[in-house]
């Protein structure tokens, strides 16, 4: 009865448009008050969800997302990217997905990504000739890239919804070969379709103004890279490479560039500040809600539900696929790693999965999630920025969809895609 509780009183807030975030909060405290369980445990469990060290690395890597876009890094990625493929056929869709890679990779934020390229790219591709359901289907898909190249906050949170168990580095370092592999089945999907509709290339700048939008493009490039190495090396813990990072962004865009004005940095810093306060309301009240989950011993229910169906481990791990696929198109992404991870996590363990593999596989899962209706929070910022109706968008989605899907097929079936890269680093 109060499994039913938990999961009705949450669905019916969700359905009545409370927010994710308190709908989750609600609910667990409706099974607490049910349970008769002192509400300073309620309390405790809330603030023990956002008591977390590795969780002061989220704000900063925000921070120095909003820093780029603001700063125009965004804009020099897009310059380096055009001047790089810009010239095969339907170039600019690649450029999309080429950009995306590159700027995702320092945001760690698909939906910072829609907003300073497709702000950016969209426009362009339109003037250009391209299609506005083509334009936002590339840009929206793609950004998909933000959530799994490294560094992404989404990898922390899963982190921290293990317990601490998996290394946040060893996370980061899983991300890099699916998220490239899926940009490249993006890019030829791209590709195919600017051919099928008939899209014309850029003419090739010259080798020389590739190597000068590489120069511009480069003190932002290397923010990933010294965040990542940082870690890698040992010289830096998580927290204090996106302390760095963000400082280096503010140097890059003040000293190098000289691009960020006064109005802009408090654009930045109220962005920052609203996104991350949003974030840890979310965390602490998907604390309250596992702690639930956990003692109504719904992951020990979910591993004898899946084995009752069969205890085939493809089966099984395809049943997983398709339930976080379901989850990912109705919430709120950084609520589900909280709330699924503990539940699913064990599932996967007890068919032989590497939890880092799993990772991978949830935020494929919950990423394409996040471009599909009927919530799809990427789909409708995209849709916005494009100015084009979603249903427009859906009709001709399908086939970025199905180049994720595949790229999440290898990684789910080929543990070498996500685990080589951190073998080979980490040992």
């Amino acid at each position: 009865m109060g499994l039913f509780i938990l999961l009705s009183v949450f669905a019916i807030c969700v359905v009545v448009g409370v927010p994710v975030a308190f709908a989750l909060g609600v609910s667990a405290l409706a099974c607490f008050f049910y349970e008769g369980l002192p509400m300073l445990v309620a309390f405790q469990r809330i603030v023990s969800g956002i008591n977390v060290f590795s969780l002061m690395a989220i704000p900063f890597f925000i921070f120095a997302g909003e820093l780029m876009f603001h700063g125009g890094i965004a804009m020099r990625l897009v310059r380096f990217a055009s001047s790089a493929v810009g010239a095969v056929r339907g170039g600019l869709g690649i450029v999309n997905v080429f950009s995306s890679m590159l700027f995702g990779g320092i945001s760690g934020s698909a939906i910072a990504d829609i907003s300073a390229l497709g702000s950016i790219l969209i426009p362009v591709m339109k003037e250009k000739g391209y299609d506005a359901d083509y334009a936002v289907n590339v840009t929206v898909t793609s950004s998909v890239a933000g959530i799994l190249i490294p560094p992404s906050h989404n990898m922390i949170l899963f982190a921290v919804a293990t317990g601490g168990s998996v290394s946040i580095t060893q996370l980061f370092l899983a991300g890099v070969v699916p998220g490239v592999l899926m940009c490249v089945c993006l890019a030829a999907t791209a590709y195919i379709i600017a051919v099928k509709r008939g899209y014309k290339a850029e003419k090739f700048p010259g080798f020389m103004v590739l190597l000068i939008h590489f120069a511009t493009a480069l003190p932002g490039l290397l923010t990933a890279v010294i965040i990542v190495g940082g870690v890698l090396s040992g010289v830096f813990t998580v927290t204090e490479s996106g302390a760095f990072g963000a400082i280096y962004a503010f140097v890059v865009c003040i000293v190098v560039y000289r691009s960020l004005n006064w109005a802009n940095f408090k654009l930045s810093v109220n962005n920052s500040v609203r996104t991350t306060a949003m974030v840890m309301i979310l965390i602490a009240c998907a604390a309250a809600f596992a702690y639930m989950l956990t003692f109504y011993d719904v992951p020990t229910r979910m591993i004898e539900m899946m084995y009752a169906v069969s205890d085939n481990p493809i089966v099984i791990i395809l049943m997983i696929n398709l339930m976080l696929l379901l989850l990912g198109m109705l919430m709120d992404m950084a609520a589900l790693i909280l709330i699924c991870t503990p539940i699913f996590l064990p599932v996967a363990v007890t068919i032989g999965m590497e939890p880092t593999q799993f990772a991978m596989i949830m935020m494929m899962n919950l990423g394409l999630g996040l471009c599909t209706p009927p919530v799809g929070s990427c789909l409708f910022v995209g849709c916005v920025v494009g100015k084009v109706k979603m249903e427009d968008v859906i009709k001709t989605i399908w086939p970025f969809y199905l180049a994720m899907l595949f790229a999440l097929m290898l990684t789910t079936f080929i543990p070498a895609v996500s685990l080589t890269l951190p073998n080979l680093l980490m040992d």
